[in-house]
């Protein structure tokens, strides 16, 4: 059985129960099982009454909704390829996408944006809004079995960044997506238990992310119900009302939640404040195997009078957090954990459909993410590449041989990662070999035509480089030549120039003056005159803390 066929079984034994639901104005709008196989039904006959062909590919541009699940599977069903896309992407990216892949169709959440891409490629295929393919009442149509797959069979091509900025379509085959369900499902088995109960889980991350598409392809094939935030400003709201036992995230919000609750604290004053950083102190200390005295003393006063309030305002039901996308820092993890809230890590790659590792719940190691997948081979070559093969591992890149067989050489897939296995077979992530910058959000980012663009604007400095790795968002450092005209609000211009035009996660937000150019001399320029990235950033470290921390304030 597929992992189509497995869905669409799971929706039809849901029949009369909710799957999914949307969180509107903090009531759900809710679909049954048989509800949403009647959207999926009505948008088939969309599909085929407009000619679409098994093989095709058609472009899903839209943010998470329940219409956007029931066409995905529909697109799926009748054999279509899914291009789906970035809602908040730049339209001059989301065309660039679009031309590569060349679709037959577009589906567009948005009359305005149909319209400025329409504008800027007059060529465009036609777009349709997803409100025209749902116009009728879909409880009267009735469900038809997906079209039979061959496991080889192209079922979505997601992009995704490279070093040279250009984004390279990764085709996902459906070999590749029914082996990582059995996958996905084996560790939310080991979280889970045997219940009757249905699972709630929230999601709040795009489905046009490979790892969140994997998500909700997984949560849709087992005994759930599935809560879409549909408006990131309502977070913590949304999340309250979910009440869910466990959601996908990036580092980036259990951060935010940490902070948030260490200043709530702070502020509070008085006796949480003397328990609260004795017990997290004692926590680390534990964990390092470094027990004091009184850490016991300290962690049971916490225990009882503090981390069952603070679970409640997370999330009362949480079992756990599932944080991927990004690295996340051993603080942070730890932190949850302290509380009573586990937090497990996957790694992973769209070429690998996702994920590579993921944590097994019953052996968490804060700092790691997990073993290989079953199924999954890991190893690490000479230079600290971490190579991966298996049934995961992607069919190639969109109309680029080369770049796949050099992606897969060896009969690997080099991941550009760096990282390490212990005795345990939990791997580490160390850095990446290659220049992309992955922030906290997962969003990745070629670092060189911005700052080409930022240096052709800036002739006054010698050298500009990005930084940013598991950061909330860019900065640039840039040197100075000692000619006059390199002040701060020269720099601000010019990079407002740059942020032009660009989705939010491209936009440089601060920037630190370098009073000399990198040399080779210094040891921050190799023998070719190339920028030594780890080195610079190293070099300097504390510049660097002190401007995100004058940001973030």
């Amino acid at each position: 059985m597929t992992f189509l066929e497995q869905i669409f079984d799971r929706l039809q034994r849901a029949a009369t129960a909710p799957v999914a639901r949307e969180i509107r104005d903090g009531n759900f709008v809710s679909v049954t099982g048989s509800a949403l196989l009647a959207m999926t039904q009505q948008a088939r006959q969309f599909l085929v009454a407009r000619g679409m062909q098994k093989g095709e590919r058609c472009v899903l541009l839209a943010p998470n909704s329940t219409r956007w699940i029931a066409l995905d599977l529909a697109l799926m069903a009748e054999g279509v390829i899914v291009v789906p896309l970035y809602a908040r992407q730049a339209v001059a990216e989301l065309i660039s996408i679009m031309k590569d892949s060349t679709p037959s169709r577009i589906f567009c959440h948005d009359a305005a944006l149909a319209a400025e891409i329409k504008k800027r490629w007059p060529q465009a295929p036609h777009i349709s809004l997803l409100e025209t393919v749902f116009v009728d009442d879909a409880k009267s149509v009735a469900s038809a079995p997906p079209r039979h797959a061959d496991d080889a069979e192209p079922v979505t091509i997601i992009y995704t960044s490279g070093t040279s900025g250009e984004p390279k379509g990764v085709v996902l085959t459906a070999a590749n997506i029914t082996f990582m369900l059995g996958c996905t499902n084996g560790r939310l088995d080991l979280l889970m238990d045997a219940r009757t109960e249905p699972e709630q889980v929230f999601q709040y991350t795009p489905f046009c992310f490979a790892a969140s598409w994997i998500v909700l392809l997984t949560v849709l094939s087992r005994h759930s119900v599935l809560t879409l935030s549909t408006d990131l400003s309502k977070l913590s709201e949304e999340l309250k009302l979910a009440s869910p036992e466990y959601f996908l995230n990036v580092p980036t919000l259990l951060e935010r939640v940490r902070a948030r609750i260490q200043e709530s604290v702070k502020h509070r004053g008085g006796l949480a404040n003397a328990i609260f950083p004795r017990a997290q102190q004692a926590f680390i200390r534990q964990h390092n195997k470094q027990r004091a005295f009184a850490d016991s003393f300290w962690l049971g006063l916490a225990t009882s009078l503090m981390f069952p309030a603070i679970r409640k305002s997370i999330g009362p039901n949480l079992k756990a957090l599932i944080c991927g996308s990004a690295p996340l820092s051993v603080e942070t993890q730890l932190f949850f954990m302290m509380i009573g809230i586990p937090v497990l890590q996957a790694y992973g790659l769209t070429e690998t459909t996702a994920i590579c590792t993921a944590d097994d719940p019953r052996a968490v190691e804060p700092g790691r993410v997990g073993p290989a997948m079953p199924g999954v081979e890991m190893t690490r070559a000479d230079s600290g590449e971490i190579l991966v093969r298996g049934p995961n591992i992607f069919a190639g890149y969109w109309q680029r041989p080369e770049e796949t067989a050099k992606a897969l050489e060896g009969g690997w897939f080099h991941t550009g990662d760096q990282g390490d296995a212990n005795e345990n077979g939990n791997w580490r992530i160390t850095g990446r070999i290659k220049n992309l910058i992955i922030l906290n959000s997962g969003h990745n980012v070629a670092p060189e035509p911005l700052e080409e663009t930022l240096a052709q604007l800036l002739p006054e400095a010698q050298q500009v480089v990005l930084i940013g790795n598991q950061r909330s968002f860019l900065a640039a450092l840039v040197t100075a030549t000692g000619v006059n005209g390199l002040t701060d609000a020269r720099i601000q211009s010019a990079i407002e120039n740059v942020n032009a035009g660009q989705p939010h996660y491209k936009q440089i937000r601060a920037f630190h003056i370098v009073p000399e150019p990198f040399t080779i001399e210094s040891g921050l320029l190799t023998t070719m005159g190339k920028l030594k990235r780890d080195a610079i950033t190293a070099r300097f470290a504390g510049e660097i803390d002190v401007l995100y921390q004058k940001k973030s304030s």
